[in-house]
């Protein structure tokens, strides 16, 4: 019972990083919750032995934060303006 406790506590903290914004706060989420996922393959793979549980959660961490990173939603623009040159750019951006 204490391990489908901790267990949902990981899932709920792992979670609410989910809605992260910019790329450095969705690479820290992606590492967290990749971390996690591979902490508990590594764990079910060995065994339940430290070695194993520890790597998996090297290589989620790891995996989880490239990937975070790279998935940054685009950004709308809110207003636009023009440019010294007469370019039209935006001037502002949606969250």
């Amino acid at each position: 019972m204490k391990k489908v406790l901790l267990l949902s506590a990981a899932i709920a903290f792992a979670a609410s990083l989910a809605g992260c914004n910019s790329p450095g706060e969705r690479a820290a989420g992606g590492a967290v919750i990749g971390g996690l996922g591979g902490a508990g393959i590594g764990a079910l793979a060995s065994g339940g032995r430290a070695g194993g549980t520890l790597a998996g959660a090297a290589v989620g961490a790891a995996t989880g934060a490239v990937v975070g990173a790279a998935t940054a939603p685009p950004q709308r623009c809110a207003k636009w303006g023009w440019d010294y040159y007469g370019q039209r750019v935006c001037v502002a951006f949606y969250n």
